[in-house]
């Protein structure tokens, strides 16, 4: 059972940190906040309000909450191949990726990506993106482009040794120029009408304003770019295994972890923002990333209304970037990745993201026995990151 941090907050992290649990604290005492703050076993400080927390408010909506990744999430597919129909080398896999899936910051595809027309017939564009020409320029041409930061790809094996691919990315750029122009506006909003608050990044914007609305038009044509552009990047990755060995998609997963939308809990129609958390209602599948390599878990949802049904969405950091290349070498990462196919030339720009500058993701797991059941633990067999030097662009 969750443990009870002061008023308004429900806790699930037996790893929680006391400047995380402050922000919590804080957030909670939010006018718009319609009930309690849950913490997910992965929580740790962020932006404003908590990594790792479910946010019920009330005609309101706290953009910084939200974040500036809208739409950042995971998609997982299972395949029918087995370990045995792969190759001993899957180096010719990560190249092929690399070739067709532009990763790291700054990097995207040469020209508009082939799936770009589907996906505007579709969702359209908003004025706030066809109105702005640096947006209009950038958002066709890092659709299906993978970012960088905890951002991955990865071949994975369950425990039936059945391949998975799994794939962690948001809205990138459009996502991230949106997000800041809505928190932007809802600091702006908070000043005029000099409304207090205990952080300015939990800054809000009230329902039924211009704001408001253009917000969440804002917000949920990113988060259905975050998840079309995951889907592409599937399409993309299966095509390139295929190459290797024929099979068939047996199931798919997108969920998205950070995101806000309309739900009912408890009688009461409220926007739940999960800021790095995944929707787990009854039933649901779900994915729950480790770290750089450490495997995953495919879990199905519980329902727990005190958490208004949402669970962890991976193994949050327990380092910073900073501390963390200050604590580890090109020695510790290769001993960390040590028998699975990885950049390894890169070392040295991915030491920020060595597994152990994140949390546990098996106590992750065992603190979330209530909201979400196992179904398959997945462990790493290839892993795929951008990085933050070099020209690593993709072709069509």
């Amino acid at each position: 059972m969750p443990e009870r941090l002061g008023n308004g907050v429900l806790n699930w992290a037996s790893m929680l940190n006391e400047q995380a649990r402050a922000q919590a604290l804080r957030t909670a005492t939010v006018a718009v906040i319609d009930g309690h703050v849950a913490l997910m076993p992965d929580a740790h400080w962020g932006m404003g309000c908590t990594i790792g927390s479910v946010i019920p408010t009330r005609e309101a909506i706290i953009p910084s909450a939200v974040g500036v990744d809208i739409g950042c999430g995971v998609i997982a597919a299972e395949t029918t191949l087995l370990a045995e129909h792969l190759p001993d080398d899957l180096t010719p896999l990560l190249s092929g990726w690399q070739e067709r899936i532009p990763a790291g910051l700054g990097y995207w595809h040469a020209e508009e990506d082939p799936a770009w027309a589907a996906f505007v017939a579709e969702y359209g564009l908003p004025d706030s993106v066809a109105g702005d020409a640096r947006l209009r320029e950038r958002a066709p041409r890092q659709f299906g482009t993978l970012g960088s930061g905890n951002h991955f790809l990865e071949l994975c094996l369950d425990e039936r040794d059945r391949v998975w691919l799994m794939l962690h990315s948001g809205s990138r750029g459009p996502g991230n120029v949106l997000a800041m122009r809505h928190i932007d506006r809802a600091k702006t909003a908070m000043r005029q009408a000099m409304v207090t608050l205990p952080d300015p990044d939990l800054a809000y914007l009230v329902q039924g304003t211009p704001a408001f609305d253009a917000y969440v038009r804002d917000l949920q044509w990113a988060q259905a770019y975050a998840y079309g552009s995951r889907q592409r990047m599937m399409h993309v990755a299966l095509a390139r295994l295929r190459a290797l060995a024929p099979f068939e998609v047996r199931q798919t997963i997108n969920n998205h972890h950070n995101y806000a939308r309309r739900e009912r809990h408890d009688g009461r129609d409220l926007w739940i923002t999960r800021k790095g958390a995944i929707s787990a209602r009854p039933g649901e599948l779900g994915v729950v990333p480790g770290s750089m390599g450490t495997g995953s878990y495919i879990v199905r949802g519980l329902g727990n209304p005190a958490s208004y049904a949402s669970a962890a969405h991976g193994a949050g950091r327990a380092m910073s970037r900073n501390q963390a290349r200050r604590a580890f070498t090109v020695e510790d990462m290769e001993k960390a990745m040590l028998g699975r196919t990885w950049l390894q030339q890169d070392a040295a720009a991915l030491i920020d993201e060595i597994p152990t500058a994140y949390k546990d993701l098996d106590t992750v797991m065992a603190d979330q026995t209530d909201l979400v059941e196992v179904v398959h633990r997945l462990r790493t067999l290839v892993n795929y990151k951008g990085v933050e030097k070099g020209s690593r662009r993709g072709s069509h």
